[in-house]
Order: C-alpha cells, then structure tokens, then sequence
C-alpha cells in the first residue's frame, strides 16, 4: 500500500525532500513508514509523529492514502 509522508524542520533538510510518497505492506505501522522514507536514517525516538493530522505513537497502524508526517521534538516557550 502507498502513504504520503511529510517532513518538518530539521528532518526536511536532512531527507532533502519536505514529501514524498512510500510503499509499505499491508499492517504496517508508523515505525516501518519511518525506515521505508529514511532508510539511511536511524529510528530516531525523539522524533514526533502524526497520521492525517493526529498525533499518533509509532506503533500505531497505517492505511492506505494515510499522510504520515515527522516532526523534531518542539521544545521553547515563553520564558
């Protein structure tokens, strides 16, 4: 099955691509679009995730058409 995978910040510039698209079996989760759009990346556990707009775990399941983005940890605030 396809999903649209969508990069923010820093980890756009480092997959050189703010989007793209990926193919994926059947009863794939969140964590196996991460290794099929970054295959020379290391699963990164600080990074956040979400499926069509919602954050979501890595081990949460995909469809197909699913937009999965990744996002660097957000940190700041008003100090």
């Amino acid at each position: 099955m396809r999903v649209q995978v969508r990069f923010f910040a820093a980890l756009r510039e480092r997959a050189g691509t703010p989007a793209l698209e990926v193919k994926v079996p059947a009863g794939a989760t969140v964590a196996e679009v991460w290794s099929a759009a970054t295959p020379e990346e290391s699963f990164a556990d600080n990074v956040l995730a979400a499926k069509n707009m919602q954050y979501v775990g890595f081990d949460s399941p995909v469809e197909e058409g699913d937009e999965i983005a990744f996002f660097p940890p957000v940190t700041g605030g008003a100090g």
